[in-house]
């Protein structure tokens, strides 16, 4: 499992990690949730014994990240934000070298990456930098487990990558997990947090909510409302006059409009709209989204400072 207590980082004047604790327990898919810039991969870093922090502890699986970084770094897979694999060898050369580093083989634990290498095996003798981006990443994750880790960081896997790779990646992630593997996962996709069995939004290097998906959605305390419109911008103008309005903000091609709780019905939502000169507009409750909880929350954070 994974502790971190009150992990403090800081680049001058800019606070990367600001008194963050969280546990990831044994067996678990445990999802970090931010924007760029949130603090995801400083975290994932002194996890890794790549940065120190300035103040606070980790420990993974018992050991302590900074005094015991050689042991950590033996029983974690870590898969880097950006490609980090050698592009000038081949895909089977690359296993086999990461296998070597751990003093292991292909073999002895090709039972753990069987399913995920067997889409690549095909290009086993294609050199790495040549692969696409959902091949680069099943190659990157293959070699991440080589060595048979008891707990997998991976910063941002399917930034970049198609939307059916990211499908399958996140469906190699649910194997591995039933395997009793450990992972940590960052993403910036909000959808993706619905895949993990919990999660921590983040932002500015503050944690805001660790919960289950399903709890952080019911957590969300105020009146939700998609209002679609013909005119996205204006709409969202006139909305922001609104009594009791918190938030306005768009998804796709309607509006997410967050109220006061019990304060507004769609009728009155509309009759405001109109009164102002909008016409055709459909205003209906809405079931909040974690990105709708992570806005609320942000909206909050900001107030506070």
């Amino acid at each position: 499992m994974i502790v971190v207590k009150n992990l403090h980082k800081q680049y001058s004047d800019i606070i990367a990690l600001q008194k963050v604790s969280l546990s990831v327990e044994q067996g678990e898919l445990f999802g970090l949730i931010g924007p760029d810039g949130a603090g995801k991969t400083t975290l994932i870093r002194i996890l890794m014994s790549l940065l120190l922090p300035d103040s606070g502890t980790a420990t993974m699986n018992g050991l302590d990240v900074v005094a015991e970084y050689k042991k950590v770094r033996l029983i974690t897979g870590y898969m880097p934000g950006r490609f980090s694999l050698y592009p000038d060898l081949t895909v089977e050369e690359n296993l086999k070298f990461f296998a070597t580093v751990f003093g292991t083989t292909i073999g002895e634990n090709y039972h753990l990456i069987k399913d995920i290498y067997q889409q690549i095996e095909p290009f086993k003798n294609r050199r790495a930098g040549k692969l696409s981006g959902g091949m680069k990443q099943k190659l990157a994750l293959s070699c991440a487990l080589i060595h048979k880790p008891g707990i997998l960081i991976l910063d941002e896997p399917t930034t970049g990558v198609d939307a059916v790779s990211r499908k399958e990646f996140w469906e190699m992630l649910k194997r591995l997990k039933n395997n009793g593997i450990t992972i940590l996962v960052s993403t910036p996709y909000m959808d993706e947090a619905s895949l993990c069995d919990r999660i921590a939004l983040i932002q500015e290097g503050q944690l805001m909510s660790v919960a289950t998906p399903a709890v952080m959605m019911k957590s969300f305390h105020e009146d939700l409302w998609t209002v679609r419109t013909r005119k996205i911008y204006q709409t969202s103008k006139f909305l922001e006059r609104l009594p009791s309005m918190i938030s306005v903000n768009s998804f796709g091609q309607a509006l997410h409009l967050v109220t006061t709780k019990g304060v507004h019905t769609p009728a009155s939502i509309h009759r405001f709209l109109t009164e102002n000169g909008e016409a055709e507009i459909v205003a209906e409750p809405a079931k909040a989204s974690i990105e709708d909880v992570f806005i609320l929350l942000m909206n909050h954070h900001k107030a506070q400072q």
